[in-house]
């Protein structure tokens, strides 16, 4: 019998989580919640929207887990607040690991963690909780992923990495083994770390500038 589940939150993210949550899980999501002064629709992906104020009384903890599912909007610390809320409320938070990834870290993998196809975590790894990891990044051996982290997809984290809280990794960024990045540190998309970074820093990768020369007159493509 599936465990039931009730989903924060009624934009992508939480299309996307109950995409999986129904297809590749032992959880069938029952409602979606958001704070009553969001709520717009009754319905969302054909379930039940509630104010999140009365969530308890309709969708009670004892008989319901949550998942959060939002993304790392003012570095994370919305997801941390709603996570950190319903924790408070008393709901289990469930957590969604792809069947399609390759954990072999012996689950240790926190509460609300989104977990999506193609990633691997090698063994000694640790992912703490209310991390987004999307899809295709490998996390290495012995590295460790703080809490309420959101990293995009491709990410190469090398062995023995140690990633604070509320961090946010960009698409493709690369880091040498056995650094520390502080908490509330922005990674961007294709930037390279090959020493520590200290908190709240921000890494961001040249990027590609237009040639001069246009398209059209190209003679080889």
């Amino acid at each position: 019998m599936k465990k039931r589940l009730v989903i924060f939150g009624t934009g992508d993210i939480a299309q996307i989580a109950h995409a999986y949550f129904s297809n590749d899980s032992n959880f069938e999501v029952v409602a979606f919640t958001v704070d009553g002064e969001y709520l717009k629709e009754s319905e969302f992906c054909g379930l039940p929207t509630v104010p999140f104020e009365v969530v308890t009384e309709a969708y009670p903890p004892s008989e319901n887990a949550m998942f959060v599912a939002l993304s790392y909007t003012k570095l994370n610390a919305v997801r941390r607040q709603k996570y950190e809320a319903a924790k408070a409320l008393g709901y289990g938070l469930a957590s969604y690991v792809s069947s399609r990834a390759s954990v072999l870290n012996c689950g240790r993998i926190g509460e609300n963690c989104f977990i999506f196809e193609d990633n691997t975590i090698q063994p000694f790894a640790t992912i703490g909780d209310n991390v987004t990891l999307w899809s295709g990044n490998h996390i290495g051996h012995h590295s460790t992923i703080g809490s309420h982290t959101f990293i995009a997809s491709h990410v190469v984290i090398s062995g023995g990495v140690n990633i604070g809280e509320q961090c946010f990794i960009g698409v493709n960024a690369t880091f040498r083994d056995h650094i520390t990045v502080g908490n509330k540190c922005i990674v961007g998309a294709g930037a390279l770390l090959l020493g520590d970074a200290e908190p709240e820093g921000v890494y961001m990768a040249q990027a590609t500038e237009r040639s001069r020369v246009p398209s059209s007159k190209l003679r080889k493509i």
